[in-house]
Order: structure tokens, then C-alpha cells, then sequence
């Protein structure tokens, strides 16, 4: 393997593919281009390959250059990973709490109560990892994370401990795009649209194996829909863009909250009974928390909950002005 530092070579490379020069990609580095010029020959001449092709212009990695550049990325999230295992014995006053959760999930549920939790234990540090709940759960089980953060506690493999917050409701996004969008109005009445129909219009959902589509995929089952979808993706932020752009129906949690936009599309509370979820902390069975630990346990539910309650308040007012009208 070449003697390059792999940190410094990375750099180099993210930043020439960037400009695709290599005089602005020396300026914007600070170095000279010539110094930039033979780092990346030297590199060739260790590999006895040419990672950079340039015939063309803005310049690019050749197919070995590719290669080169992926052992560089896994090099580097080796000792990123290494790290991380070694500062548990070099930082012993610093607790290190690592957290699993899939990234949309995180993008609404950390806010929550992360900052309430770092103000409580401001030494201790958390360290995420953000992948799809099949894989978190693994790495739990195997060591690698001290918690999972997901939504459906039922779901969750044996081997593992959960304390959930209660369950939320859902609704469905009718974009004006479809034959059952109402014009003008921001919310429609529960139940006014039949959910078979919905189900037959273009979706957009999540991808198999994650909690939402779990539910969706059920009601597909049990209607006998073929569905339609459009796309999928495992980002709610992107599913919800993408919905009231138009797309397609798409089916969201009500802790994901969104804007009203009668012109665009309505929104469709769901019965619980219909559709529900259930936000939840675990960790493995075995394993005994201690106070830093428990605390953080104590905090996501007490902090998830207060968030519970005002999503109620607000649905509730919401169904009270529909049901009068």
C-alpha cells in the first residue's frame, strides 16, 4: 500500500474533483500546485497506476483512481471506528454514550431531547450512528451501540429491553395532483375519503422493512391493492417534499409536522386504529444502566412525552374545528 498519509491524500483528491484544476485546487488547499502536482504523481508511481485522468477536462479519477479513493474512505473509517473504541480507555472520565437511530427518525426525535440531556450530563459525549433500525439493532446486540432509538417497540429483536413513550397517530398527504384532492381545503374530515381508493392512487413511501411501510404494506394486504408507487425513500423529510410537490399519497406520523397548503394538498387525519406508532429507546437486556444511562432513558421519555401531549392537543383541536363545519 502507498506511504501517503491516507487523511492528506483524501483531501487532495476531494478537492481537486472539486475544481477539477490543479492550480485552484492548490489555492484552495494552501500549498503550492507543484507540491500538489507530485503528491498525486508519487501516489501513481507507489501504485505503478495513473488515478488521474487527465485527458479531461474538468479532470477525473480513473477506474483504479476509483478503487484508490474507496480503500482510502474505508481506511478512514477504520480508524475513525478505532478511535472511538480506544477513547473509551484514554478519556475514563468521559463517558461515551453511542446511539443508533435511522436518520429521518433522528432529524425529528433528537431535538427532543438530546439538548435536555447534554445540559444535565455536559461531559459526556454522544456518538451517532444513523442506519436503517435492522442493522442498529445488530450492532446493539453485538456491542457496537449502548442504544436504539426507533419507532414500533414490538418489532424490536429479542435480547433487547424498550421503554416507549405512548402511542401517535397518522395522516395522509392528498396532493392536487389525484382524483380525491379537495380543492381549497387544508384538512379533510376522517373517514370522508375510503382508504381503498387512496391506496390505488401513486404512492410515496418509505422502502420494505422500515416501520411506516410495515403498516402501509399491511393495509395493501388486507385492501388486496396492487400499489402504485412512484418512488421511495428512506428520508421523511424527502417522502414529505416530494408528496405535497405532487408525486404521490404519501402517509406520515402526526410528530411529523406539516405546514397546511390548501392548494397544494389536503390532509387526512387516520384513526389510530388504522395506522399508529410508538416511539421507543431499547438497549440489551443483559446490560445494567447506570445513572448517566438512566438519565438518558428518563429524559427521551419524559421529553418525547411532553412533545406527545402537545401533538394531541393540537390534533384534537384540529379534528373538533373539522367534525363542526
Amino acid at each position: 500500500m502507498p506511504k501517503s498519509d491516507s487523511s492528506e491524500m483524501r483531501r487532495f483528491l476531494d478537492v481537486l474533483l472539486k475544481h477539477g484544476n490543479f492550480t485552484r485546487a492548490a489555492k484552495d488547499l494552501y500549498i503550492s500546485q507543484p507540491y500538489l502536482t507530485q503528491s498525486i504523481r508519487n501516489v501513481e508511481k507507489e501504485l505503478g497506476v495513473t488515478i488521474i485522468n487527465r485527458e479531461v477536462t474538468p479532470l477525473r479519477l480513473t477506474t483504479a483512481g476509483r478503487t484508490y479513493y474507496q480503500y482510502l474512505t474505508a481506511l478512514e473509517n477504520e480508524k475513525d471506528y478505532f478511535n472511538k473504541q480506544i477513547r473509551q480507555y484514554t478519556h475514563a472520565n468521559q463517558q461515551v454514550i453511542r446511539l443508533g437511530v435511522l436518520s429521518s427518525l433522528g432529524y425529528y426525535l433528537l431535538p427532543l431531547f438530546l439538548p435536555a440531556f447534554l445540559k444535565a450530563h455536559p461531559a459526556t459525549k454522544i456518538e451517532l450512528t444513523e442506519d436503517i433500525a435492522s442493522r442498529n439493532e445488530q450492532r446493539v446486540l453485538h456491542g457496537e451501540l449502548d442504544f436504539l432509538i426507533g419507532q414500533n417497540p414490538e418489532t424490536i429483536a429479542p435480547g433487547l429491553e424498550s421503554y416507549d413513550r405512548g402511542r401517535d397517530g397518522y395522516y395522509a398527504i392528498i396532493p392536487n395532483t389525484v382524483n380525491w384532492y379537495q380543492p381549497h381545503q387544508a384538512f379533510i374530515n376522517p373517514g370522508a375519503l375510503p382508504l381503498n381508493d387512496l391506496l390505488q392512487a401513486p404512492l410515496v413511501l418509505s422502502p420494505h422493512g422500515s416501520s411506516i411501510r410495515r403498516q402501509v404494506d399491511y393495509l395493501l394486504q388486507k385492501h388486496n391493492v396492487t400499489p402504485n408507487i412512484v418512488i421511495e425513500s428512506t428520508n421523511t423529510a424527502t417522502i414529505t417534499k416530494l408528496a405535497t410537490a405532487g408525486l404521490g399519497i404519501t402517509f406520515l406520523p402526526d410528530s411529523v409536522h406539516t405546514q397546511p397548503d390548501p392548494e397544494r394538498y389536503n390532509i387526512l387525519p387516520l384513526p389510530q386504529a388504522l395506522m399508529s406508532l410508538n416511539y421507543f429507546i431499547a438497549f440489551p437486556a443483559e446490560h445494567s444502566l447506570n445513572q448517566v444511562e438512566k438519565d438518558l432513558v428518563t429524559i427521551f421519555l419524559t421529553q418525547l412525552e411532553a412533545d406527545l401531549a402537545q401533538s394531541s392537543t393540537i390534533s384534537c383541536t384540529t379534528n373538533t374545528h373539522l367534525l363542526s363545519r
